[in-house]
């Protein structure tokens, strides 16, 4: 059984009509998402917006799922700057987090050796055991599998990796040689199937706000070896995936106007992202008619 489940979905941060932090919302959204399908979730990553909340905000946010539901609440605790990186892991650490989710340093782009010990210092910050966060095409730097290789044999409590980094041939190097207990998560949900068949233990999703009973039958399928199965689930999602992110309304501007046409009201996105197409809920309405929550009215 994979640590924190297979279906962690990375879970929207809901704000008021003033952009303020709603947590009453967020409270009934976890509740919301672990009755429909979520093992586990994702707080205060980049479908939460993190860059957009404050540190207090942050361990406020966290704090409060954890209260609210009793799986796995995994803190979005990253930062490209170490000394912030550690300060949040401390302070997730302190409020009840299940596991920390640390993303590699962005913007600044330091080398192998420099995430190297950004992430180790980042996990002797807590007991808890860490996910590092591989996503190069918002880091705009990969960690490399050499240096993942390191940080799992050499560093305890450095558990798995969100993998989206969209290349699983190199993810399955990685597992090949990384120890047994190392797990990890697709961080891609259109690449979930594809990771699975290389020894991934479960997706951590954004369409997994609506599909993610989907998920779990096709994660169960995969692994009661029935691929056909599988392969049949997935190909009825790719409608979500391709709903889900895209230049006109980037990840998570589409989850959240999902969120709010099926009757939960976690508001519109903090700016910069706070400029949502036209045509977007007529979008969502179409997709949602595909998914058991469509048909289910």
């Amino acid at each position: 059984m994979a640590r924190f489940g297979k279906v962690l979905t990375a879970m929207v941060t809901p704000f008021g009509e003033d952009g303020s932090l709603d947590l009453d919302t967020a409270a009934l959204l976890a509740k919301w998402l672990t009755d429909n399908g979520s093992d586990g979730l994702v707080i205060a990553g980049t479908t939460g917006e993190a860059p957009t909340l404050t540190h207090d905000e942050q361990i406020e946010l966290i704090g409060t799922v954890v209260s609210a539901v009793d799986v796995p609440v995994v803190a979005g605790a990253g930062s490209n700057d170490t000394a912030a990186a550690v300060e949040l892991t401390e302070r997730a650490s302190e409020v009840g987090a299940s596991g920390i989710l640390s993303v590699a340093p962005y913007y600044n782009r330091p080398s192998q050796a420099g995430m190297a010990k950004h992430f180790s210092t980042v996990a002797a910050a807590t007991d808890l055991p860490v996910l590092i966060y591989d996503i190069p095409v918002r880091t705009g730097r990969k960690v490399d599998t050499a240096t993942l290789l390191e940080l799992a044999h050499g560093v305890a409590n450095i558990v798995g990796i969100k993998d989206a980094a969209g290349d699983p041939a190199e993810t399955a190097q990685l597992i090949a040689r990384a120890p047994d207990d190392f797990e990890v998560y697709s961080g891609d949900d259109s690449l979930t199937l594809p990771l699975l068949a290389v020894g991934a233990v479960g997706v951590i999703g954004v369409a997994t706000h609506w599909t993610g009973a989907e998920h779990a039958e096709m994660i169960s399928a995969f692994e009661a070896g029935d691929v056909a199965a599988a392969r049949r689930i997935n190909a009825d999602l790719q409608p979500s995936f391709d709903y889900e992110t895209g230049l006109a309304a980037p990840n998570p501007i589409p989850a959240k106007a999902m969120m709010r046409l099926i009757g939960l009201p976690v508001g519109r996105c903090r700016p910069p992202l706070d400029v949502e197409p036209d045509g977007l809920i007529e979008a969502a309405a179409a997709v949602l008619a595909g998914t058991r929550h469509g048909a289910d009215g």
